[in-house]
């Protein structure tokens, strides 16, 4: 059984960065491909990245393509999420979670989000 813990977030300012990371306990981490996700109070969970397996697929919402990078380890157990450019409409609670699915970029392929890791950008 995997399983996945958040880690990084933290309080910047607007246009600054942070890197958010995703530690997995159990072997079979480099099987599942992996997600991040976040919800800001008030708002439905938001879908914004993914990474395939071996790492050579991604996907991006169109509100954080061209900020953000997903990117894993599989040697080290370890997923990330560069976040550059903050902006405030980027606070929310970020989560990763994995799927053994194909469809690696479908939202409702993953569950079991971790506990998350808070992330708040000041303006």
């Amino acid at each position: 059984q995997v399983q996945l813990v958040e880690s990084g977030g933290g309080l910047v300012q607007a246009g600054g960065s942070l890197r958010l990371s995703c530690t997995a306990s159990g072997r079979a981490f480099r099987i599942y491909h992996l997600a991040w996700s976040r919800q800001a109070p008030g708002k439905e969970r938001e879908f914004i990245a993914a990474i395939s397996s071996r790492g050579d697929l991604t996907y991006y919402a169109d509100s954080v393509k061209g900020r953000f990078t997903i990117a894993r380890d599989n040697a080290k157990n370890t997923a990330s999420l560069q976040m550059n450019n903050l902006k405030p409409d980027d606070t929310a609670v970020y989560y990763c979670a994995k799927t053994g699915s194909s469809d690696y970029i479908n939202p409702r392929q993953y569950d079991d989000w971790g506990q998350g890791t808070q992330v708040t950008v000041s303006s």
